[in-house]
């Protein structure tokens, strides 16, 4: 009886064993970690046996470290839309050569300083980079209750708001700082601190005002205006060439600020915010953008006028800027037989505009250059 007692325990257990065996299978990577192998001790012995060693520490990839400053870098670059900073810059760096040549027309010639172009180049991208975060701080609300923006970075949770602020300091105390390097030209550190609340208080304009998108225009203005004054500091006579070029970025960037809004137009009207789209309808934005580009082609134009070192090529440009902005309404402008997509207003808000500012800036830097 001890016998077959002993047997049927012993089998038992071995069944029971296999079951957990066959229920949860140690995967083959871990099962060759876990056990070495090593050679018999008799030489010429061609037999291996199995020695169960002691699980030791997990090994960690060196790269690791590193990874992770690297995601959150990447998702504050994806926070503030960097790409976006094509926008604007292509036409500061532009301004910032047109008065460079007429410092080099001047008598003696004044030479550009090498401080100022890396400090036009640091000063967009942080003054940007703290509007843009202070606008996603501030409208995190609002972004989590519209479907279409509940996947950004802090209503998702990838950016949290302490993060977002600590971002937005740095960076404006970071463009405070980089007017430094234009001394002694004292009139953008005097101007950075106005500039940075005027950039700040779009992100509020939405609640209260539907010139919202001009507001917009407006701080895109500032950017050639700004770049001229950093290179050539004169305000008086009043430098019509910057002043034409800023106002041909404001409807510009209205323009196209006005079809991306459409995106947006029911929620818009459901939570009574100040946009044209939400409160007039998408055709009369889309007829108000219109107007806009229209109005900017002009003022491109004019910019040839007042400023004789432009030539026909500058010309040729403003009359590509206008060839590209027709078609973008006419691609993206929802018809009764096509109604509107966001994929083309998409298409039409970045890939088309970024081609309107590089492309006026390598024409117009070329007009200098030849």
């Amino acid at each position: 009886r001890l016998a077959s007692k002993w047997k049927e325990k012993e089998g038992a257990s071995c069944h029971e064993g296999h079951t957990q065996r066959t229920r949860n299978p140690v995967p083959l990577y871990r099962r060759r970690t876990e056990i070495q192998w090593k050679g018999s001790a008799r030489p010429g012995s061609d037999r291996l046996r199995a020695t169960p060693t002691a699980p030791g520490p997990v090994a960690t990839d060196p790269r690791n470290h590193l990874r992770e400053p690297v995601r959150s870098f990447i998702a504050f670059l994806e926070l503030i839309r960097f790409s976006h900073t094509l926008f604007a810059l292509p036409f500061a760096v532009l301004a910032a050569c047109m008065a460079f040549r007429l410092n080099l027309s001047e008598s003696p010639p004044i030479p550009l300083r090498v401080t100022d172009p890396v400090g036009i180049l640091l000063c967009m991208v942080l003054a940007r980079s703290a509007a843009m975060g202070f606008n996603r701080w501030a409208d995190r609300d609002t972004d989590a209750a519209n479907p279409r923006t509940a996947g950004r970075h802090i209503p998702d949770g990838r950016v949290s708001v302490k993060s977002a602020l600590i971002f937005i300091v740095i960076c404006s105390v970071g463009f405070i700082a980089a007017t430094l390097l234009f001394l002694p030209n004292l009139i953008p550190l005097a101007a950075s601190v106005p500039v940075l609340l005027f950039l700040f208080a779009y992100s509020y304009t939405k609640r209260w005002t539907v010139a919202a998108h001009f507001w917009l225009g407006a701080a895109l203005m500032l950017a050639p205006m700004a770049a001229w004054i950093v290179v050539r500091p004169i305000l008086w006579p009043i430098p019509w060439p910057p002043v034409l070029l800023g106002f041909a970025v404001l409807f510009w960037s209205a323009g196209f600020d006005l079809i991306y809004a459409c995106q947006d137009a029911e929620f818009d009207a459901e939570k009574k915010l100040f946009s044209i789209p939400g409160r007039y309808g998408i055709p009369t934005a889309f007829r108000i953008s219109a107007g806009c580009h229209a109005v900017s082609v002009l003022l491109f134009a004019a910019v040839g006028l007042v400023y004789e070192p432009f030539g026909m090529i500058f010309y040729t440009g403003t009359g590509l800027v206008a060839v590209i902005l027709f078609a973008e309404h006419f691609f993206a402008a929802p018809r009764r037989d096509k109604p509107l997509d966001l994929d083309r207003i998409n298409i039409a808000f970045f890939q088309m505009n970024i081609a309107v500012s590089l492309g006026l800036f390598m024409l117009g830097g070329a007009d200098l250059i030849f």
